[in-house]
């Protein structure tokens, strides 16, 4: 099959023709359709994340039909269609595993970084972490979904009930998460690089009242703050953007250092929390309400020989919406 490899971090991906992957007895083999890119690939190929598994190929967004199943699956059919995430294996034993918290497992094994992901022709998962689409999506348009739109839904959620809402970064995550606070009711208030005035008018079309800057004040205090970019300095911003008792939530894996900040700015009972990974209670929830929210996503497809351009203009912020990957 072709594959792009990420051989060593740090390094260009490498186009390879690799042995086609069998699956084990609880696993699926896919022909995969769409892989998105996400964030989370570039921390991976840039070595920002430690120890990935080696040579690997990346991508945890993918969009797929089942080709084979291994002997003991018993929740899919040969044909039928299914999304693959980041989480990509737990123990199902350890104490988080056991309280609903798999997303923390210490042993968890994730999609595109110790497990071979979806930057290929074919991909194995297993049945556990696979999901099925619903059939108003195309490949190409389901494939952010798989982590863009469930890990943006699990930092909403991290949010509570809060109404007027502040997005920090509007990127991949942000553009779906947008759709769904404006669904239930919620004020947006869009947060960019400074100067990104595209960003802006991007996310007012999405519903956001306000867009600017994230280097100015909002024009009123936040309930809650959501970070998608992976700006530490970001974080003493969305905590002054509050109000008391307000919540700061960081829905990336990895963020540069948080500097210093005064104690007065988290005082009055605001809370600030990261959001790790997802489990399936948020993947069976999220795909069950985005086509329902009218949920739409903004894609720029690639072909999979040009995963590193696709890369390069997400690292450099070329993108509005998401790339995607099509082999």
């Amino acid at each position: 099959m072709r594959a792009q490899v990420l051989t060593a971090a740090g390094r260009p991906l490498a186009a390879a023709e690799l042995p086609a992957p069998r699956p084990g007895p609880r696993q699926l083999l896919i022909a995969v359709r769409a892989c998105a890119v996400c964030r989370t690939d570039l921390h991976v190929v840039d070595g920002e994340l430690p120890d990935p598994k080696l040579p690997l190929v990346p991508g945890h967004e993918i969009i797929g039909t089942i080709v084979e199943k291994g002997e003991a699956v018993d929740r899919f059919a040969i044909g039928d269609r299914v999304g693959v995430p980041w989480l990509g294996w737990t123990c199902g034993v350890c104490e988080y595993c056991r309280s609903g918290r798999e997303n923390l497992c210490d042993r968890a094994r994730f999609t595109g970084y110790q497990i071979d992901g979806g930057y290929a022709e074919l991909t194995v998962a297993d049945e556990r972490y696979c999901f099925a689409i619903d059939p108003r999506y195309g490949d190409v348009e389901a494939a952010p979904l798989m982590c863009a739109g469930l890990i943006g839904y699990r930092t909403l959620r991290m949010a509570g009930d809060a109404r007027l809402v502040g997005i920090y970064g509007f990127g991949a995550a942000a553009h779906i998460v947008a759709q769904v606070a404006r669904h239930q009711g919620r004020r947006l208030f869009a947060f960019t690089r400074p100067g990104d005035c595209s960003a802006q008018d991007f996310a007012r079309s999405l519903g956001a009242e306000w867009a600017g800057g994230s280097d100015e004040p909002p024009p009123e205090p936040l309930d809650a703050a959501l970070i998608f970019a992976p700006v530490g300095a970001l974080v003493p911003t969305a905590l002054a953007a509050t109000k008391k008792g307000g919540i700061v939530v960081s829905g990336g894996i990895h963020m540069s250092d948080i500097p210093s900040f005064p104690y007065r700015i988290l005082w009055e009972e605001r809370v600030l929390r990261s959001v790790a990974n997802l489990t399936r209670r948020d993947a069976e929830e999220f795909l069950a309400l985005a086509p329902g929210a009218g949920v739409k996503t903004e894609i720029v497809a690639y072909p999979l020989a040009r995963a590193n351009a696709a890369l390069t203009d997400l690292r450099n912020g070329a993108l509005q919406g998401a790339a995607v990957l099509l082999p």
